[in-house]
């Protein structure tokens, strides 16, 4: 069984045949999808799926950086308040893009270190998204590092060195469709990576891996990434799908027994 660990199925791309991609994603081996949010306007159609879907949808509740804007803290009461009364199974989609504005730069900090602090609180992994800015939020994670935090650093594209940091850290990487792009160049890193600390992930509809890039990404094309890492570790493709599920199982404090 695969674990898909990011991915935004709840979408309006996917109004129209989510039956159907949720059924070609358990076709290709998918058992599990972790589905991390965006604001409080997508928590609705998020839980919806998660509820339709509960051995298969995991839903995770967070604000994402490009959703940060002058109202951050109303939309980080909500989350507070959420996970009161919820059940989530990690903290995100949050951390810094500084690729699109640099507007919110100082809100986005602040959102991410208060999303950190209810990752403590909740014992619960935090995803986080790092468009431009690795460095940046690998310096955040370790300044608020305890020894209990944990989680992702998702969409992962750094350098061997940046690898080893968050791997020391005690944090993941997820990798997913960059990692068939060939001018992405990330195969030495994924070479190099631990083998405890690497995640598949999809960022559906986002970075379809190659050959479908430039179409709508799902959680059925989990298996072309985890082809492609197989291919840059020279492992057993059935040893990736083995070991990364596993990593996400106790990550996410999830097993087998509740799929």
């Amino acid at each position: 069984m695969y674990i898909d660990t990011h991915a935004h199925l709840y979408l309006e791309q996917f109004n129209e045949d989510i039956d159907q991609v949720l059924a070609r994603a358990q076709n290709s081996g998918v058992g599990k999808i972790f589905l991390p949010n965006i604001n409080s306007e997508t928590l609705a159609a998020m839980n919806n799926l998660g509820q339709q879907y509960p051995k298969l949808c995991y839903p995770l509740i967070g604000l994402h950086p490009c959703y940060v804007k002058e109202n951050y803290k109303d939309e980080l009461a909500i989350i507070e308040s959420e996970l009161a009364q919820g059940q989530y199974y990690g903290i995100g989609e949050t951390g810094i893009d500084l690729y699109w504005d640099l507007t919110y730069k100082t809100n986005q900090i602040r959102s991410f270190e208060f999303q950190i602090d209810l990752a403590k609180k909740y014992k619960l992994p935090i995803i986080i998204h790092s468009r431009d800015c690795l460095d940046l939020t690998l310096d955040i994670i370790e300044s608020n590092q305890d020894g209990t935090l944990t989680g992702i650093f998702h969409c992962f594209n750094g350098d061997k060195a940046q690898c080893k940091k968050a791997a020391d850290m005690g944090f993941h990487m997820g990798l997913g469709g960059v990692i068939t792009f060939k001018k992405a160049n990330l195969g030495d890193m994924v070479a190099y990576a631990p083998q405890d600390y690497l995640l598949l992930e999809t960022d559906a509809p986002y970075l379809s891996p190659a050959p479908n890039r430039g179409k709508r990404n799902e959680s059925g094309y989990l298996p072309l990434v985890a082809m492609k890492m197989a291919e840059f570790r020279s492992q057993p493709v059935t040893e990736i799908r083995d070991f990364t599920t596993a990593n996400a199982e106790k990550l996410f404090k999830i097993n087998a027994a509740q799929v």
